[in-house]
């Protein structure tokens, strides 16, 4: 099952992949100060806010270990184990499926704050945030699991046994697997999509009807803004490999460029929002975090 695919010069492999790691410790490490910084501050542990927000923010460095290390790996060994290779895709799309799950929650959670400000304390507790949390792996890990089990019904047990280029279209590659990646993709996204468009609608509404704290309404709205345009970026993953066929068939010549740019593009980019959302404009995170880079 070897794959014939033409080899980047050694300069120009070296640069994609010390651009890709470069980018990812710097992005793990200020994802890792915000962890940090949520695990030395009681304040944090009892808001659903906060708590939803950094499992985002370690579900995100997962995934970026995850790319750039199989990116990196890729280059160096080129084939792996099918085994080894399903067990990498499986926590793979869990993470993946996991970002936009975890954004509908965020969204509902500030439509409740703003909208049912009185039932908030009530409805989101910190115990429910950690069961929704549960939740949110359970939905992810069905679509991934079935994955392996589609290919185990389909393909001899000896594939387990060859090696492959480990990536998503070489590995699953049946029409089961596309048609159960239709059905999925559209039933996740469409459900995230609806819930981020409701929650915002509700919460602009409630911002203009409101007399006292519109500022409280209006950030939240921007914060359900951000996470739409974080969406849209995750939803890159989605759409790369027509993207990919397409820019290839135009210029055959860079299509290792291509793969690389949108590597960077649709798993390292929209890594980077989640700390700014929340580093930038949250005033509570914002000052521990100075206070941190400050050693005070």
């Amino acid at each position: 099952m070897n794959i014939t695919i033409p080899r980047d010069p050694f300069s120009e492999a070296f640069m994609k992949n010390f651009i890709s790691v470069a980018l990812g410790l710097i992005i793990n490490y200020i994802n890792g100060t915000f962890v940090l910084v949520f695990l030395k501050n009681d304040i944090f542990h009892r808001d659903p806010r906060y708590i939803l927000y950094i499992h985002l923010v370690i579900n995100d460095m997962i995934m970026l270990s995850i790319s750039v290390g199989l990116q990196v790996a890729t280059y160096i060994v080129r084939f792996f184990n099918v085994s080894v290779c399903c067990v990498v895709l499986f926590f793979a799309s869990m993470v993946t499926k996991n970002t936009p799950l975890n954004l509908a929650c965020m969204a509902i959670e500030r439509y409740i704050a703003i909208c049912k400000p009185l039932h908030h304390s009530q409805i989101c507790t910190a115990q429910r945030t950690y069961i929704l949390i549960c939740f949110i792996w359970t939905m992810s890990t069905a679509p991934a699991l079935s994955d392996i089990l589609i290919m185990t019904s389909a393909q001899p047990v000896t594939i387990f046994s060859t090696n492959i280029l480990c990536h998503t279209s070489y590995v699953y590659n049946s029409w089961q697997h596309a048609v159960k990646d239709t059905v999925v993709n559209v039933v996740y996204l469409s459900f995230v999509w609806i819930t981020l468009i409701v929650t915002y609608l509700k919460v602009l509404f409630a911002a203009n009807a409101a007399v006292s704290d519109k500022t409280s309404a209006k950030k939240s709205r921007n914060t359900i803004l951000l996470h739409g345009f974080q969406l849209l970026l995750c939803m890159l993953s989605y759409v790369t490999p027509l993207l990919s066929s397409t820019l290839e068939n135009l210029y055959p010549q860079s299509r290792t460029t291509i793969i690389f740019i949108l590597f960077l593009l649709a798993n390292i980019l929209p890594r980077l929002l989640s700390p700014l959302i929340y580093g930038v404009r949250d005033k509570q995170f914002a000052q521990r975090i100075r206070l941190y880079f400050c050693c005070k």
